[in-house]
């Protein structure tokens, strides 16, 4: 069963499962799709975006100022769509990202209001592409938190932004839901791994 290739995207708060849930929507795929199925991560999913990644997640979050944070997460995402998104879409094979632009746009529009505009003309101009389909976990913040601070990862820097941020950002992404209601899809993140990852794939594979 393989036509074009698609690309998923995966959003929602830090500690609200998606990663999860990108992880099984791609092992559920798989054998279902004959060109392949490919899972990466945003920031990183490439060489080059992974050593930007290291910049970004780890270490003093207040080395950078807001404007240059932002021109790093979209140099990221553009060696990201150049080496491993397109052309694994342009093979014919689906792709599953946990986190894309919408994630710079929720999180830089929650920590700084005024860089929104940029965001969009950069996205815009350098990187062009949005997934077919993105599934935005929603979750309560104070579980999230508590379970995105319990992993001990080392890039806990907006994790440590403490509940209230937590709660703007699902506001956000909420909303985010309602600007783009062709291509988002909110989903309960309040239930079991199982049921959460059942809704998902159901909805993936209307789109296959």
């Amino acid at each position: 069963m393989a036509r074009r290739g698609l690309f998923f995207s995966f959003e929602g708060i830090d500690g609200s499962g998606k990663s999860t849930q990108a992880r099984r929507l791609a092992e559920a795929l798989r054998p279902l799709w004959t060109a392949g199925v490919v899972l990466t991560r945003e920031p990183g999913g490439s060489p080059g975006a992974e050593e930007i990644r290291a910049l970004l997640v780890t270490g003093d979050p207040g080395r950078w100022s807001a404007t240059t944070e932002l021109l790093l997460f979209n140099a990221a995402r553009r060696d990201h769509v150049e080496r491993t998104i397109l052309p694994a879409v342009h093979a014919g094979q689906i792709v599953v990202s946990d986190r894309f632009a919408d994630s710079t746009r929720v999180y830089q529009g929650v920590a700084h209001p005024g860089l929104r505009r940029l965001a969009d003309a950069i996205h815009a101009e350098a990187i062009g592409i949005e997934p077919d389909l993105t599934f935005v976990i929603d979750t309560d913040p104070e579980a999230a938190l508590t379970r995105g601070l319990a992993r001990r990862s080392g890039e806990d820097r907006f994790e440590d932004r403490g509940l209230a941020f937590q709660k703007e950002l699902r506001a956000a992404f909420r909303a985010l839901v309602e600007e783009f209601p062709r291509r988002c899809v909110l989903i309960d993140g309040n239930r079991s791994v199982e049921a959460v990852a059942g809704d998902v794939l159901a909805r993936a594979r209307a789109r296959l």
